[in-house]
């Protein structure tokens, strides 16, 4: 089991590598423009996806300027904001996709997209995780194992690279 759970789980890191490698960039030049506009970068992690926001502020390497963005957070033009949550058509993560949009405050989304329409709609930037159901079948005839906070993960740890990148050419140049 723990063999075809890896073979699963590393196809899917490599299909969101290949197939979101373009918007991942873009995520993180987005994101990045909070720091050359003197910002902070506001990160909203939905239900098992908080796994990110908690890397993100809490990790061994976080990233200046990076915070949790909570009902009380005060936005500015110059704050980027990245929301991650399982699905597309989460509830609270539309609600706020929507309030972000209507304030014109720039963000990324990480989601798996849903037939509905969701925040893949309304982020700058949406990233797929292209998991829609578990990675293995199990006795029931069901699916199990769905990983969707190891896939946010290696997505922020994606992004995290490009806006260290991009940081480093700003200040050198």
């Amino acid at each position: 089991m723990s063999k075809m759970f890896m073979t699963q789980l590393s196809g899917l890191l490599k299909r969101i590598s290949e197939k979101e490698e373009f918007a991942i960039e873009d995520a993180g030049r987005l994101l990045a423009q909070s720091f050359m506009s003197e910002g902070s970068i506001y990160m909203k992690g939905f239900s098992e996806m908080a796994a990110i926001e908690t890397e993100a502020v809490f990790g061994a390497e976080v990233l200046s300027s990076v915070k949790r963005w909570t009902e009380d957070t005060q936005l500015t033009e110059a704050d980027r904001v990245l929301i991650a949550t399982r699905f597309s058509d989460d509830p609270d993560a539309v609600h706020l996709a929507k309030k972000l949009a209507a304030e014109g405050i720039p963000f990324a989304a990480i989601a798996s997209k849903k037939a509905e329409a969701g925040i893949d709609e309304t982020a700058d930037v949406f990233i797929d995780l292209r998991l829609t159901k578990g990675l293995l079948p199990d006795d029931d005839g069901g699916r199990t194992g769905f990983p969707s906070s190891i896939a946010g993960l290696y997505v922020y740890f994606l992004m995290k690279m490009t806006i260290e990148e991009i940081i480093a050419e700003y200040e050198e140049g």
